[in-house]
């Protein structure tokens, strides 16, 4: 177990981890947290990414490192304050903050995966461990009881199989369309959605056993897309709105107010549209149920639109919440807690420089992450905003890595990937981002840079090639939840 290492906070001025998760740490497993002049990776910006004359907002981060691959992961935090870090066929789990991690997995969970996911019910603490076999079924397993023990449906896939890119989350029942039943009597108190891409379509399903078994649903969106189908995370509002995200080449949000018995499409954000090759976008909701959708635009920032009458409307001029100074971004994710009080998570350059320099594919670079030269340094960012429903709200943003996540290309299209020194896909297709119940902040990530490229100095792309599982969560700043406050740092009892 490593000590973890303090700095006191300092008035007015932003801390983060001056140690990236690229840090190594003697084999040892830990967490650390240091201060860092606000002249270094923080800014604070308005609702087109400049620069204002506002103080950075007081917080601190601690870097906990899994121990483990952690390509593409998700993160829950149960109510007991356990992290569950499911990425590869592990279900990583730590009940010490971060200072120690498990594989919490057993006989009855899936022995390998081709595309994992990860899910905690906010609401029941259900920990679901969701691990699709080849492209034929889904294995979804399921804890009640913190990872002590598991169950486990290995063939769990809706009413066809052929499924890829799965995702799952939880939710309230309505008292409409598949509320009907699940409402009346349902085995558990919340309605389950698992969702994939199969061919050309977006396909959802609604269980109402708790995510054993999928029989109602079918395909939602897919014939007005050439992309397949893919789609990002499954988000659910207290006033049981569904929204799944379609990786479009215009914006757009696919959404269920009858708990998936029917499903209608907004579109936004034709000012910024999205790059080529994309990857998915995402929606968080409120306590309120207002909602907030980001994704990268196709000038490589980070743009939002929110809806204030649970999807059917939202703002055409998209506010982009990344800095100017962060010309190149990808996986995008959010959550959010009381209205207007919201954290996001991305990958992101500041090589400002390399634009307009030959890419990988010998064209001028435009800030895409698919071609980055190897000049290009890709950081961890966490956006902090506590009025993202103002006209005019503003963001905190911190480069909370120091040393790069990743060294040259990242792979955002499967099937145009680049050998480097190995091949440029080792994070696969997301981050995630989640709060736990007093409103912290979790981001679990993929670190592409450990080892000797942390620490040399002139590290290339082929040094980039690791895929260790990291996880940052707020030390020291706002809940997202107003009542809260501010929160401290964690230690164990």
């Amino acid at each position: 177990m490593k000590t973890r290492m303090m700095a006191p906070l300092v008035s007015l001025m932003m801390c983060l981890v001056a140690f990236s998760g690229c840090l190594q740490l003697d084999d040892e497993k830990g967490v650390i947290s240091e201060e860092i002049m606000p002249s270094n990776g923080i800014f604070v910006t308005g609702p087109d990414g400049i620069a204002i004359d506002v103080p950075p907002m007081p917080m601190s981060f601690v870097f906990s490192d899994v121990g483990e691959d952690g390509p593409e992961p998700s993160i829950g935090i149960t109510s007991s304050g356990c992290i569950f870090f499911i990425a590869l066929e592990k279900p990583m789990r730590s009940c010490d903050y971060g200072l120690t991690w498990e594989n919490s997995r057993d006989f009855t969970q899936a022995p390998f995966t081709s595309d994992p996911y990860g899910w905690v019910d906010p609401v029941t603490d259900r920990v679901f461990n969701i691990h699709m076999m080849g492209l034929e079924s889904t294995w979804i397993g399921w804890s009640d009881n913190d990872g002590e023990s598991w169950l486990g449906n290995p063939h769990d896939s809706g009413t066809t199989p052929l499924n890829d890119h799965i995702k799952l989350a939880t939710g309230p029942w309505v008292d409409d369309g598949y509320g009907i039943p699940g409402s009346l009597s349902p085995i558990y108190d919340e309605a389950v959605y698992f969702c994939y891409n199969k061919g050309l379509g977006i396909f959802c399903f609604t269980s109402f056993d708790g995510g054993a078994t999928f029989e109602l649903g079918g395909q939602i969106f897919g014939l007005a897309t050439d992309d397949g189908g893919l789609h990002g995370a499954i988000t659910t509002a207290p006033d049981g709105t569904v929204y799944v995200t379609p990786r479009v080449e215009t914006p757009a949000v696919i959404f269920s107010k009858d708990n998936g018995y029917s499903w209608d499409t907004r579109t936004m954000g034709e000012d910024v549209s999205t790059p080529n090759p994309r990857k998915n976008s995402e929606v968080a909701t409120d306590t309120d149920s207002n909602a907030y959708h980001i994704w990268s635009g196709a000038d490589f920032g980070v743009y939002m639109s929110r809806s204030t009458d649970s999807g059917e409307s939202w703002e055409q001029d998209s506010i982009r919440i990344s800095p100017i100074e962060v010309i190149s971004t990808t996986f995008p994710q959010i959550d959010a807690g009381d209205p207007g009080r919201i954290a996001i998570t991305y990958l992101g350059s500041e090589n400002v420089s390399e634009l307009d320099e030959l890419d990988i594919d010998e064209v001028n670079w435009t800030g895409n992450p698919h071609t980055a030269n190897n000049n290009v340094h890709y950081h961890l960012y966490i956006t902090y905003s506590l009025n993202a429903l103002d006209e005019k709200p503003i963001f905190h943003t911190v480069r909370v890595s120091d040393d790069p996540v990743q060294i040259g290309s990242i792979c955002l299209n499967s099937g145009d990937c680049r050998d480097i020194g190995g091949s440029n896909r080792n994070l696969l297709d997301f981050n995630d981002l989640h709060i736990d119940r007093d409103g912290r902040v979790y981001v679990a990530f993929a670190d592409g840079c450990t080892g000797t490229c942390a620490n040399g100095n002139n590290s290339q792309p082929e040094d980039s090639r690791s895929k260790t599982g990291g996880v940052y969560y707020l030390e020291n700043g706002p809940s997202l939840y107003e009542s809260v406050g501010d929160l401290v740092e964690l230690i164990m009892e």
